[in-house]
């Protein structure tokens, strides 16, 4: 057995540069051997801030040229499919930043993919792992707040990346949808447990973009007769980002960012987190 494990990274925009090169440096069982980027100046100066001896302008040549056990792809999502497959006929395992592929033909293919060449695939939903998030699911697994019969989730913020293939929607795939509803809709459900959708009725708005949407609201109706509203936005005017989740059930209601619970008992609401941490502060980073 590999002392340690190999990974290579493809992509060096934000979200390498801000959370996978420093994280994975700082792990002791981790090895970063090789980075690749189109970006050839990006290229030049993330490798050598980051210590990285191999850097590419092109993946093929440096899954052949490298011994690598695992790829983590954050490219604009429209090469997702092709490097995805091409990592996975090369027998790599792969992180692929959300959102996997730009449609459900092309996320089948990588799936296939997988399967075929028996690799794991993981997508980047991160808040899954916020450590907030994971007590909220501990605490719905234990049956404190009873079954859960609502969730209504919330994100409004800036666009995560200024580039400008993310505000094209054949390079993208969507618009705020992709960028935020994508991991509140995957939170809620993870929540749940994953009930099977019986409807979905949302309203998309193009006030800031006219090929992708900038804000979206919508309502979920699941087979186990629980609802999810969700409302996600990079144009509302609000005095600050929010981020917000409530889960409520039977005997109690969940809350995020902080995180706080709160349960009747006789006649009195209490609220059985109050020991807990509520700083919010890190949260992003902890989750990977």
């Amino acid at each position: 057995m590999k002392d340690k494990t190999r990974i290579a990274i493809i992509g060096l925009g934000g979200v390498a540069q801000l959370v996978h090169l420093p994280i994975l440096s700082k792990i002791n069982s981790v090895e970063i051997v090789a980075v690749s980027e189109v970006n050839k100046t990006r290229l030049k100066t993330v490798a050598e801030k980051f210590n990285v001896k191999n850097a590419f302008t092109d993946y093929t040549k440096m899954l052949e040229d490298v011994d690598i056990d695992a790829v983590i792809i954050s490219t604009p999502t429209n090469t997702h499919r092709d490097i995805a497959v091409y990592c996975l006929n090369k027998k790599k395992h792969l992180l692929i930043e959300k959102p996997i592929a730009i449609n459900y033909e092309e996320t089948k293919e990588i799936d296939d993919a997988a399967k075929k060449n028996k690799c794991n695939v993981m997508v980047g939903m991160n808040f899954r792992f916020r450590p907030d998030t994971m007590l909220l699911k501990s605490l719905i697994n234990s049956g404190e707040l009873g079954d859960i019969f609502y969730i209504k989730c919330g994100w409004t913020r800036k666009q995560s990346s200024e580039q400008k293939w993310f505000n094209k929607k054949s390079l993208a795939g969507g618009g705020v949808v992709l960028d935020l509803g994508i991991v509140l809709l995957d939170t809620a459900l993870w929540l749940l447990n994953y009930p099977k959708v019986k409807s979905v009725s949302a309203q998309n708005f193009y006030h800031a973009h006219h090929s992708i949407e900038d804000s979206s609201v919508g309502f979920i109706r699941l087979n186990n007769s629980s609802v999810l509203n969700y409302e996600v936005s990079w144009s509302f005017h609000d005095e600050t980002d929010s981020f917000k989740l409530a889960a409520y059930g039977k005997e109690g209601t969940g809350h995020l960012n902080p995180l706080k619970a709160y349960k009747k008992i006789a006649s009195n609401r209490v609220d059985f987190t109050s020991g807990s941490s509520s700083q919010t502060k890190n949260l992003f980073k902890k989750s990977y």
